[in-house]
């Protein structure tokens, strides 16, 4: 299988022609950004198996031309085109090349210019008006409406002028004002809290539509010093583009769609929230946040929103989280020296986090334990993991079904599951109380066949592939036209 695949794209409307070259875009025309943009999201997403990208025009209430773009990330081929991939064809091997990728991808400056399609329109001072822009109303509950769920924050550290890059959600208080949550552990909110023991406003940048490469390198668990832009870089073999912000000095991605220059003064906040979390559930109540002076608005014409809003699992958010996460938890499990790993999948009905399997070849007695408990806690798998599920390797990992069929058949209650206690958890965490330290128990499950009974234990029902070929050949046809004559009728 060839990794690569062809040119890197340029900026989030290439990547648009291009997964419409390949059928993998929607065009709707006419949605309401009041609830309506937030229900489709997840409709689309959960009555079509992850479905298309959905690209949206003539928003009621606002100009025609802007547009929001939803479900970027939610197939394998439009993952496989970002990360300028062959279209690998299952979710495993995308994992699969993944984590071999992400074990040489090395830092590539950026590139400056002078200007770019983000200049096309700038408003300053007075002038800056965020409410011209279609930001939705994404949940019923939601404490106002989010302009930024799939943006870039772009800070710099005061002293040592390190760039962070991250994604951390902001809502439109008015005209030339946002409410920016950082959560206490995030890369922004150290550079943010260094200048206020300063005395000093951070100086601040959003991006709220940009090539889908850029949104996830802001989203990956990436060491401090590390400028995401220069990682996007190296992932696509070419610099990033940049011009420098007039007010605040930081990069700009010169061909983002919409970016805010602001910043960010302590000892003011105002009330933010509540907004949904990957968990499915809201986290907290509106409480004061952080707010951002937007001092300088640029955005190209006919702008595109970037829209990522979590809603329950799975969803759009943790579709394409668990290719990642599940590519880095692999290569820390076999550097921890377990061997015969055939696959790793954190399933997306967990956020991501939650609910990990593991299949593995099993070599010695206590192998399947051993590989679970390591993996719920190396670095890249020790925040907010509950089940660790391990199964032969002859269980496909991301088929749900299989793995509980494997659960329900291979394992016993009293021999198979075994618990850690006090492990790391997450304010997040919607099982525990606000008031209980952060820590959770763990469930370790070894869906296996007994390894003592490897091979007396009793075969699987199956039918070789060769029959399945001959059935689908003269049958496959007439099978594929009932269920789409069945899907038009319902």
């Amino acid at each position: 299988m060839t990794a690569e695949a062809n040119a890197p794209c340029e900026d989030l409307r290439d990547w648009i022609e291009r997964s419409q070259e390949i059928g993998e875009i929607l065009s709707i025309s006419g949605a309401d950004p009041h609830l309506e943009v937030g229900a489709l999201d997840e409709y689309a997403f959960r009555e079509f198996a992850g479905g298309p990208a959905i690209l949206l025009d003539q928003l009621k209430g606002y100009n025609p031309a802007y547009r929001i773009l939803l479900n970027q990330l939610t197939s394998v081929p439009r993952i496989a085109l970002t990360l300028n991939f062959q279209d690998p064809g299952s979710k495993m091997d995308l994992v699969r090349l993944w984590r071999k990728r992400v074990q040489s991808v090395g830092l590539l400056p950026v590139e400056r210019v002078n200007h770019g399609p983000v200049t096309e329109n700038i408003q300053e001072g007075a002038e800056v008006d965020l409410l011209q822009f279609p930001a939705p109303l994404w949940h019923e509950e939601d404490g106002g409406r989010y302009l930024g769920t799939g943006s870039l924050t772009i800070t710099r550290d005061p002293g040592s002028g390190w760039v962070n890059v991250g994604t951390y959600r902001a809502m439109v208080h008015d005209r030339n004002k946002l409410g920016l949550y950082i959560s206490r552990i995030k890369h922004g909110r150290r550079h943010l809290e260094k200048f206020w023991a300063r005395g000093e406003a951070c100086p601040v940048v959003l991006s709220f539509g940009q090539d889908p490469l850029l949104f996830l390198a802001s989203s990956m668990p990436l060491p401090a010093d590390v400028n995401e832009l220069e990682y996007a870089g190296g992932i696509r073999g070419k610099p990033v583009k940049v011009i420098q912000g007039e007010l605040t000095g930081l990069p700009i991605p010169a061909a983002a769609e919409i970016v805010i220059e602001g910043e960010i003064y302590p000892n003011e906040s105002l009330p933010e929230g509540p907004f949904g979390e990957w968990t499915g559930y809201y986290a907290s109540a509106t409480r004061d946040e952080p707010v951002v002076h937007v001092k300088r608005l640029m955005h190209r014409n006919q702008p595109i929103i970037t829209g990522e809003p979590p809603l329950r699992p799975p969803n759009a958010h943790t579709f394409w989280r668990t290719f990642f996460k599940s590519a880095l938890i692999w290569n820390d499990v076999e550097a921890a020296g377990i061997p015969d790993v055939r696959g790793v999948w954190l399933d997306e009905a967990g956020g991501a986090n939650l609910l990990m399997v593991i299949a593995i070849k099993q070599r010695y007695p206590g192998h399947a334990l051993q590989s679970a408990v390591v993996a719920s806690q190396c670095g890249a798998g020790i925040t907010l993991n509950r089940y660790v599920i391990v199964v032969d390797d002859d269980i496909d990992p991301t088929d749900r079904d299989q793995v509980l069929w494997a659960m329900a058949t291979r394992s016993d209650p009293e021999r198979s599951i075994q618990i850690l206690r006090r492990c790391f958890s997450s304010a997040l965490d919607p099982a525990i109380s606000p008031e209980q330290p952060r820590l959770h128990s763990r469930a370790m499950i070894d869906a296996c066949k007994p390894f003592e009974r490897l091979q007396q234990f009793p075969p699987e029902i199956t039918t070789n592939h060769a029959m399945f070929d001959q059935v689908k050949a003269k049958w496959g046809e007439r099978l594929e036209a009932y269920r789409r004559s069945k899907n038009n009728r319902g």
